[in-house]
């Protein structure tokens, strides 16, 4: 009895103690200061101006960037800077359109192969998941792609040795000898007899027919359509659509909302995607299809949506630091890969090895990523000191290898000069 006395005194005692509290403004607000208030995350696209970052401390920065834009005639960019997973600067630069429509940090660009590294995310997250292993075989009997129409066609028995980390690294023996399968629609049609352009498992079951440049596992060769099996192995391994999958698994987890697998023409864009701009000397090619109507290069010389992981999304650059953020094993953004996965993913490489789903992980920490199409060019610089630098543009001259390094440069100066100006907040959140 006396136990239950002191119980319900207790009880009573934390009643009155929370109707004080109730009742009592300083209480009250003595409590509110000590609480931590929840971060709110913002929809990036949706808010982000480029008066956000209008700072007078960073006009010099910005001069440098549109000095560069200047030199390399591009028509329009986009830049954002994140340290240790908080935005710090996001900023468009230069005209989105014809009509002279700025860029914004809302804008969205073609990532080119930069999607390659999605594609990775998500086939980390189903090994994480126990779906699938990197260690798995792709064409074997018992593989994820071992059934028509994927190997009814091989007659190099090598194929069978591939697994999926091969084609994550580039090192399956996939070669171009015959043109990047993933470039060279109306040739394929053309060779082929075909009457429209090939599906994926159409273009697998022709391509699958040729001979590998090497064996499995000992060399590396850049390959384009070996992303477009990973992109069909998450298909057949979820039973989904690749692009709803990793939107739903992927993106949307990361806070990233506004990435798509981009369309081929220009009346098909997204209402805040940027014009692709041709290069001044290039005329006008035969379109992707073999209809023989003639196109800008970028609206119809190559199949856009066809590359889907390989080269298809279009996104901001402040939702790829995003992205990045949630894959880099820093804690201000919640990871959505295991350290585990993150590790591998960033184990050094050599000269000859590429890392999954990025292009360069130095031993340093510094991790690299780039894309390019006609149209568009995409950089991720990931810094040891915790910085990472996005720059992606909308090109009107054909840029090539050597942009990524004087982008590089570029970010090298930039970071030299002002990166100790750079304020300190976090544009991820509201504040």
């Amino acid at each position: 009895m006396k136990t239950a006395v002191k119980i319900l005194l207790c009880l009573a005692a934390g009643a009155c103690a929370a109707s004080f509290a109730l009742f009592s403004p300083a209480l009250r607000s003595k409590e509110a200061e000590e609480e931590p208030q929840p971060k709110i995350p913002v929809v990036l696209n949706n808010v982000l101006t480029n008066d956000v970052s209008a700072i007078e401390e960073l006009e010099g920065m910005d001069a440098e960037f549109r000095h560069f834009m200047r030199q390399w005639q591009i028509h329009g960019a986009s830049l954002a800077i994140m340290r240790n997973d908080s935005l710090v600067y996001a900023k468009g630069y230069g005209e989105a359109d014809l009509d002279h429509r700025p860029v914004t940090p809302g804008t969205i660009f073609r990532l080119a192969s930069v999607s390659k590294l999605i594609t990775a995310i998500g086939i980390m997250i189903l090994q994480e998941r126990g779906m699938l292993s990197l260690d798995d075989k792709v064409f074997t009997p018992q593989g994820i792609l071992g059934d028509e129409p994927y190997t009814g066609s091989i007659s190099d028995r090598r194929y069978f040795d591939i697994t999926v980390e091969q084609l994550l690294r580039h090192s399956a023996g996939l070669a171009n000898g015959s043109g990047d399968p993933m470039f060279n629609t109306r040739a394929l049609i053309i060779r082929n007899h075909w009457d429209v352009p090939p599906d994926a498992a159409t273009l697998s079951e022709h391509v699958l027919s040729w001979r590998l440049g090497y064996d499995p596992g000992t060399s590396s060769n850049y390959s384009n359509y070996g992303y477009l099996l990973l992109s069909m192995i998450i298909e057949k391994v979820t039973g989904e659509n690749y692009e709803r999958w990793i939107r739903e698994n992927v993106l949307y987890p990361a806070g990233c909302f506004d990435m798509h697998i981009g369309k081929n023409s220009y009346d098909q864009r997204f209402p805040n995607e940027t014009r692709y701009f041709p290069t001044r000397t290039e005329g006008k090619v035969q379109k992707y299809d073999n209809s023989g109507q003639m196109v800008e290069r970028v609206y119809g010389g190559n199949d856009i949506s066809a590359l889907l992981g390989a080269g298809g999304w279009v996104a901001s650059a402040p939702e790829v630091a995003k992205l990045v953020a949630s894959i880099d094993g820093k804690d201000e953004v919640k990871d959505i890969l295991e350290r585990e996965s993150i590790a591998q993913m960033t184990i050094p490489t050599d000269s000859v090895t590429y890392a999954i789903g990025w292009v360069d992980t130095k031993e340093t920490g510094e991790w690299t990523r780039t894309g390019t199409l006609s149209g568009t060019s995409a950089l991720i610089k990931c810094y040891p000191d915790g910085e990472c630098w996005v720059f992606i543009t909308n090109p009107g001259t054909y840029l090539g290898a050597r942009f990524s390094r004087e982008t590089s440069e570029l970010f090298k100066r930039s970071r030299e000069e002002f990166s100790p100006l750079l304020p300190k907040r976090n544009l991820f959140y509201k504040e």
